[in-house]
């Protein structure tokens, strides 16, 4: 039996799977706090004390908390989109033949079952980017919207850090009402309620994007037979050296 050599490869640098697994645990945590907030569903698995009324007060915080970690993380992946000196997706997003083809060569693996593997599996590829590039595009619409929803709280125009942060709030996410209003066809009058609609929407969007993810890692790591899951865990894979 013909004996495969592999080659270590890394993919991932520590600081980008720092920022994956943090993205990931403040995922969940948005999501169970996001849920309470539009319909306290585990009120009732409380038992009735003094502090039950803090219950909405400390989902809220911690749902201001991860989105705050979602900006940050987020300013840092858009960085190194563009400037990263490990690797740039910027250049696998830029429509070129190279890219269009690669593109394409992956989707048809993934349809036909890996019957046909035209592409080097050894770099992050065109496919890849792409859907992560929407993913975070879809988070920064979450983070509009949702900024929004905080602010249009904040009716006097005053916060514990000045009056300087809902006006910049303001400033910056006051178009999510009149857009998400179209978004949703339009009516007599615009109002925060499309925006609630709206961030609820791209909820359950996102959850769907990350189902795939976790299923095409894993599809990934079965047809290729390469360890593309260990990625996100020690930052490398494996790939056969007479292949790739």
């Amino acid at each position: 039996m013909k004996q495969i050599a592999y080659k270590n490869v890394k993919r991932m640098t520590g600081a980008m799977r720092i920022i994956h697994w943090v993205n990931a645990i403040s995922m969940v945590v948005a999501i169970i706090t996001g849920f309470y907030i539009a319909e306290p569903y585990y009120q009732t698995l409380i038992a009735e004390s003094a502090v039950d009324k803090y219950v909405m007060a400390w989902n809220r915080w911690g749902h201001f908390i991860v989105a705050i970690i979602f900006d940050v993380t987020s300013i840092i992946v858009a960085y190194l989109f563009f400037f990263s000196r490990f690797e740039k997706p910027i250049l696998k997003l830029l429509p070129t033949p190279t890219n269009i083809k690669e593109f394409f060569a992956v989707l048809v693996n993934l349809l036909t079952f890996n019957r046909k593997k035209s592409f080097d599996s050894s770099h992050s590829d065109s496919f890849n980017t792409v859907y992560f590039t929407i993913f975070h595009i879809l988070l920064a619409l979450m983070l509009f919207t949702g900024l929004q929803l905080y602010v249009h709280g904040l009716e006097s125009g005053e916060s514990s850090i000045g009056r300087w942060w809902p006006w910049m709030l303001h400033l910056v996410t006051d178009w999510t009402i009149p857009a998400t209003h179209s978004v949703l066809g339009g009516g007599p009058v615009a109002s925060i309620m499309d925006v609630r609609i709206v961030h609820h929407m791209l909820m359950w969007v996102i959850i769907v994007w990350v189902v795939f993810h976790i299923y095409y890692q894993v599809w990934r790591t079965i047809f290729w037979q390469e360890g593309d899951i260990s990625i996100a865990f020690g930052g490398n894979k494996f790939v056969p050296r007479d292949k790739n």
